[in-house]
């Protein structure tokens, strides 16, 4: 990965809007969706170390699973095609013809797709599928979906030191937990993490979280909590409020939010301010991890 240029420390950036002025909380926006036009924030930071893992461990292929417009199967397929691995993507669901623009993507960055029923993908990380993977692929280097270990915490740990200025709160979508679990790891003290998961129901992640925590740090922090309410209707789920958000913020500050993540952090974060949760005088830091926009080739 040597020749590809990467924003790191990401840029970060005060929200205006007099957000300040009237409330007397400052919010600071972590771009690291500029991190990298096809490796952007949470993915590359949890790919990072894994590289690092397979190229050690001497493995050539990257095997990864996902569904049909799933951010991380892109990532990994621009981290193969930079970084000199064969992946593979193991899809949910059936095969369409045409590839939607998400998978078409992955393809023109080497990845091959192969597809498992919704039954047997439930089944994914089981020792049966894995052989039956390996038995079609041959040895390959495993990245869980979403890509959260023990080696994707770490790479997300490092993001806190990168802020320059100080801060108390720092806010983040959560989707399977590694993100989190890395920052609140990195945190130093009297800091606090906040977690917005995207799914509904998602209490069971706070047990996926510390476990997270103690599979690359030897324990986990208590540093952190979870904001259960900012899901607007699940995964992939959205509701006409949220939309009308995304639009309102872009209109005011420039910045179209990805609505399947960052939408609702966004979101529970005004709300959190709204609410008076935050002290005056406090600093809250919103991770802008990533975009829903599909990559262009050129």
């Amino acid at each position: 990965m040597e020749d590809v240029k990467l924003r790191i420390p990401s840029p970060e950036a005060e929200l205006g809007g007099g957000i300040r002025a009237a409330t007397g909380v400052r919010v600071l926006l972590k771009r690291d969706d500029l991190i990298h036009p096809e490796l952007p924030g949470n993915k590359w930071r949890k790919l990072k170390y894994n590289l690092e893992a397979a190229r050690a461990g001497g493995f050539g292929t990257l095997l990864t699973f996902g569904g049909a417009y799933s951010n991380h199967i892109r990532a990994t397929a621009a981290a193969g095609y930079y970084g000199g691995f064969r992946t593979i993507g193991v899809i949910r669901g059936e095969a369409h013809d045409p590839l939607n623009p998400s998978l078409a993507y992955a393809v023109s960055r080497g990845m091959e797709l192969t597809y498992l029923d919704r039954a047997t993908y439930r089944e994914k990380a089981t020792d049966e599928v894995v052989d039956a993977l390996r038995r079609e692929f041959g040895e390959f280097y495993l990245l869980p979906e979403g890509g959260s270990n023990a080696e994707a915490v770490r790479g997300c740990a490092e993001l806190p030191a990168e802020i320059g200025d100080g801060f108390d709160v720092i806010m983040c979508a959560v989707g399977t937990g590694g993100t989190l679990a890395g920052i609140a790891s990195g945190l130093g003290e009297g800091q606090r993490a906040i977690g917005v998961p995207v799914l509904k129901g998602a209490q069971f992640l706070e047990g996926e979280v510390a476990e997270l925590q103690r599979q690359a740090f030897g324990a986990a922090t208590s540093n952190w909590t979870m904001d259960y309410e900012h899901h607007f209707g699940g995964y992939a789920k959205r509701t006409a409020e949220l939309d009308e958000f995304v639009v309102d913020f872009e209109e005011r500050h420039g910045l179209r939010l990805d609505w399947m993540y960052v939408a609702k952090m966004m979101m529970a974060l005004f709300d959190a301010v709204e609410r008076g949760e935050f002290a005056r005088g406090s600093t809250v830091v919103a991770v802008i991890s990533g975009s829903d926009e599909v990559p262009v080739v050129g």
